[in-house]
């Protein structure tokens, strides 16, 4: 259950304690946001600061705040955390640094934050380490430094773990309406997550973006997708950085590939959250939430008045998953009506320069391109910073289309700076989306057409990292059988003698058993026939053999695996398979569960998935046989509970009828592993 955040985030009287540069500022920034309610001092020097004279103690504070700026140090932060919990306060930013931050030089340092949590109760408090927030629709904050902040009826939140890049994200000139911005510091007490899901309880928060370093607690973020997924309220999220449990030695390709960052693009993919990658993008995806909600699809028309913008734009949008449709019979009607016989009618357009200048025509002309399958119309508009007075008529001719379609409208410059603020914001107040620079509005336009539900299915929650032991390779195709996976005809064998796996048909593989990277350690033979078994054993020289009939008619081998990230959970990876499975780096990532569905879409996203399907005239592979592998590893997964840290098949061989796991690791915990007899 979240913590309840509404006296701190929205309160009525607010105290700073402390009396320092900082503390001073707050005071200030809260007078400036026009706060109406009272604002109390605590410090020695009963001297006024902006007006506000002090009192000496909390004790004295003539009522308990809602909320309370912590300016001091780091032991008194504590004290202080204490005395407002028993006092029935609100709320607490911590502002002190030297917490869990510092305990890599500090060996005290975790301990503090762990004793600032306790002091706290049941009392919120935001950091340590963090500025606190502003909240523009109320005109209430504890915020010690300059902001570009603004009083809003409604607008977007945005949370992130970094002070410095809140306070340049407040400072935006993009006419994108911040009703709240929240550091979160440390997280001694309160996670990103819940308070997230405070904010989705004001009706006047439009989008919430999460610039995260990393996820706490997955059971949170998926309660948090599926009530902003309720409430309507789309979250975008910029991840960064990567987590330590990442960088651990594996010992299969599958860990290696799902790494953190694979891990967390299959839990935003699994939560249905839009990711970005930078800053502009950020910005510019919650303004197009903030006008538009979630795209309906991911079709754009992009209409401009140079065929170099249109080509520009085409070529652009390829590395993104975003489509321009042919145009319909009825549009091309619509068009050629307006635009007459000189103009080639496609999409993206570029319907030169016969309208310009006339917004009624200039809206008769765009209006065919906002048709009703078009997840979003894209206006290439960039206004000269000497004079933008003849651009007014493209501004006009944009909200006009809003106005009478309904449909998705953004103006996107294709130079950041060629969206002036007056422009950007007489075009957000009419709902219509004004994007900084062509590559950013194609990132919104991506983000906001894959914002969607999250999977029905709860994932498989993160367990903490523990001691492993591998299974030899017999054993693990065992246990994988018994759930289903197909696995070659094999024999197990501590010597090879003349009739060594007679019951076998050639050709044969010779593996020796108990090593995971067998073809490193050159310790694997193929298309062995019974007579080449004896000498292949003994160039191989182990205590025991597996020889197994080799698979025929490969279409393609696939790697299958699961790797347990600490960070996000038990991490499904699809991807080329065999020797070459590092050199192409072309694999999928999923939480368990998946549904077959799930399996079906992700093949579909690997590049080699036309080989699959028979590409040039080739034979094509079971694509209901490989489904049907992967969902057996994942009931073996499931079956064992968490005593599987990681499985990999490499190669599972697909052939026109079957999939086959030729090699198969399984590195099961050590809670787990049998007595030696």
């Amino acid at each position: 259950m979240s913590p309840n955040l509404s006296r701190l985030l929205r309160p009525r009287s607010v105290a700073v304690v402390g009396g320092g540069a900082w503390c001073r500022q707050v005071v200030r920034q809260v007078q400036r946001m026009g706060f109406s309610g009272p604002i109390w001092r605590v410090h020695p020097d009963p001297a006024p600061v902006e007006t506000v004279a002090a009192v000496p103690t909390l004790a004295d504070l003539p009522g308990v705040p809602d909320a309370t700026f912590l300016g001091v140090n780091r032991h008194r932060t504590v004290e202080s955390v204490a005395a407002l919990s028993r006092m029935g306060a609100g709320g607490a930013v911590c502002f002190a640094s030297g917490f869990s931050e510092a305990s890599g030089e500090d060996a005290g340092a975790a301990d503090l934050q762990r004793a600032l949590a306790a002091a706290a109760d049941d009392m919120p408090i935001l950091g340590p380490n963090c500025y606190g927030f502003i909240n523009a629709l109320d005109g209430a904050l504890l915020w010690p430094d300059q902001h570009g902040c603004v009083p809003l009826e409604r607008g977007v939140a945005i949370l992130t773990q970094s002070s410095n890049i809140a306070i340049n994200l407040t400072m935006q000139r993009r006419a994108l309406p911040i009703a709240y911005m929240v550091t979160c510091g440390n997280m001694a007490q309160i996670r990103q997550a819940q308070i997230a899901d405070a904010l989705l309880d004001d009706p006047r928060v439009t989008a919430i973006g999460l610039h995260v370093e990393g996820f706490a607690d997955v059971a949170e973020w998926v309660a948090l997708a599926r009530k902003a997924y309720a409430k309507d309220v789309p979250l975008v999220v910029l991840k960064v950085g990567a987590s330590d449990q990442a960088q651990r030695a594996t010992i299969s390709h599958t860990a290696s590939l799902a790494g953190s960052d694979a891990g967390a693009e299959a839990l935003l993919s699994r939560l249905g959250l839009a990711r970005v990658h930078d800053l502009p993008g950020f910005l510019e995806t919650l303004k197009l939430l903030h006008c538009n909600g979630r795209l309906e699809s991911n079709a754009l028309s992009c209409v401009s008045c140079s065929g170099g913008e249109a080509s520009l734009a085409a070529d652009m949008a390829k590395p993104f998953d975003l489509s321009f449709p042919e145009l319909t019979a009825d549009q091309k009607t619509a068009l050629g009506q307006v635009l007459g016989p000189m103009v080639a009618l496609s999409n993206p357009l570029d319907y030169h320069t016969y309208v310009w200048g006339d917004a009624s025509k200039m809206a008769a002309a765009w209006r065919p391109m906002a048709a009703a399958h078009i997840g979003l119309l894209l206006l290439v508009v960039d206004y000269p910073h000497t004079d933008a007075g003849d651009w007014v008529s493209a501004t006009e001719a944009a909200i006009s289309v809003r106005r009478e379609t309904g449909r998705p409208v953004a103006v996107a410059a294709t130079l950041p700076e060629l969206m002036p603020e007056a422009a950007a914001t007489a075009l957000m107040a009419a709902g219509v989306t004004p994007l900084c620079g062509l590559r950013e509005a194609l990132v919104a336009a991506e983000a906001a057409s894959h914002s969607g539900a999250p999977h029905p299915l709860p994932p498989i929650l993160p367990i903490p990292e523990a001691p492993a032991w591998v299974m030899d390779e017999a054993a693990a195709k065992v246990l994988l059988s018994s759930h289903g996976l197909r696995t070659p005809r094999h024999v197990v064998l501590e010597r090879i003698g003349l009739a060594a796996a007679s019951d076998l048909e050639a050709p044969l593989a010779l593996k020796a058993l108990g090593l995971a990277h067998k073809s490193d350690a050159g310790a694997v033979r193929l298309g062995l026939s019974h007579a080449d078994l004896a000498a292949a054993a003994e160039q191989i020289e182990a205590s025991r053999y597996l020889v197994e009939e080799m698979v025929q008619g490969a279409v393609v081998e696939l790697l299958v695996g699961m790797a347990r990230d600490p960070a996000h959970g038990a991490v499904l990876t699809l991807g080329a398979g065999g020797v070459l499975t590092e050199i192409w780096q072309d694999s999928v990532s999923r939480l368990l569960p998946v549904t077959e569905d799930d399996v079906t879409d992700a093949l579909g996203q690997l590049r080699l998935f036309p080989v699959l399907g028979g590409y040039r005239g080739r034979p094509a592979a079971n694509l209901s046989a490989i489904v049907a592998a992967v969902m057996a590893l994942q009931d073996c997964v499931i079956a064992q509970g968490d005593a599987i840290s990681e499985v990999e098949i490499n190669p599972l061989i697909c052939t026109t009828d079957t999939a086959i796991a030729v090699d198969a690791l399984i590195s099961m915990s050590c809670a787990s592993k049998p007595e030696e007899t």
